[in-house]
């Protein structure tokens, strides 16, 4: 799947932690993975939010992560994709979230990625965490390595 291939948005769409460490994977068996996730970044109307940059930090930087990076080129990452769209964690967010992890019992912090993705008025989140075109929370999911 390519970036063109998702759907026309009217709102946008969010784009989960998966997608940026597939982007600076080295393992040669998330080659396409890579590829599709590289494709996707070189868009520029995503949105993404604060925890999702903390993940990646967090994942990226992991002494037992596969792709091992220092502080410098994490952060380095971190601030070029601010070029996106960022979504706070707001006290609004975090009540949307636990209103969707009793809704629709996800765990909290895939709640929180849905309740982000509404707060920037997105209409789709883009990973594969989630099963592939489920509408949460009146937001559909799109798994682009499917």
């Amino acid at each position: 799947m390519t970036s063109s291939t998702i759907a026309n948005r009217e709102r946008g769409a969010f784009l989960d932690t998966n997608i940026l460490l597939y982007s600076i994977s080295t393992d040669p068996r998330e080659a396409t993975k890579r590829t599709i996730a590289l494709a996707l970044l070189d868009r520029s109307d995503w949105c993404l939010s604060v925890q999702v940059l903390q993940e990646f930090y967090v994942q990226a930087i992991r002494p037992t992560s596969r792709v091992h990076l220092d502080h410098e080129a994490a952060r380095d990452l971190v601030l070029g994709w601010q070029r996106f769209h960022i979504q706070d964690l707001t006290v609004a967010v975090l009540n949307d979230a636990l209103a969707i992890k009793g809704a629709h019992q996800l765990s909290y912090w895939d709640s929180a990625i849905i309740a982000a993705a509404r707060a920037c008025g997105c209409d789709e989140v883009v990973t594969e965490d989630l099963q592939h075109n489920q509408r949460i929370a009146g937001l559909r999911i799109v798994n682009p390595f499917r």
